[in-house]
């Protein structure tokens, strides 16, 4: 395995721990247990941030920029559903 798969490997089980920590926090039945998990999760983002950060300066997870009219033809239309 080369290292971009294996960063690719390590980033897709740091998303999928980041849902279960979400879930868990949105879930928890005491202010300790939400805490806990809440505090897990933000270190769980601040890791996939690091990793992502990593991948994107070797070209491993390129990313383009959306043009500015095509997001605000899209924040227009969620405005626009939600007021209706």
């Amino acid at each position: 395995m080369n290292d971009k798969i294996l960063m690719d490997d390590l980033l897709t089980s740091i998303k999928a721990q980041c849902d279960l920590y979400l879930h868990a926090t949105i879930e928890s039945a005491t202010p300790d247990v939400h805490e806990a998990f809440n505090n897990t999760l933000f270190e769980f983002l601040r890791i996939q941030n690091e990793v992502y950060g990593k991948m994107a300066a070797r070209n491993w997870y390129p990313s383009d920029k959306a043009p500015m009219n095509k997001v605000q033809q899209v924040e227009q239309k969620f405005v626009n559903e939600a007021l209706s």
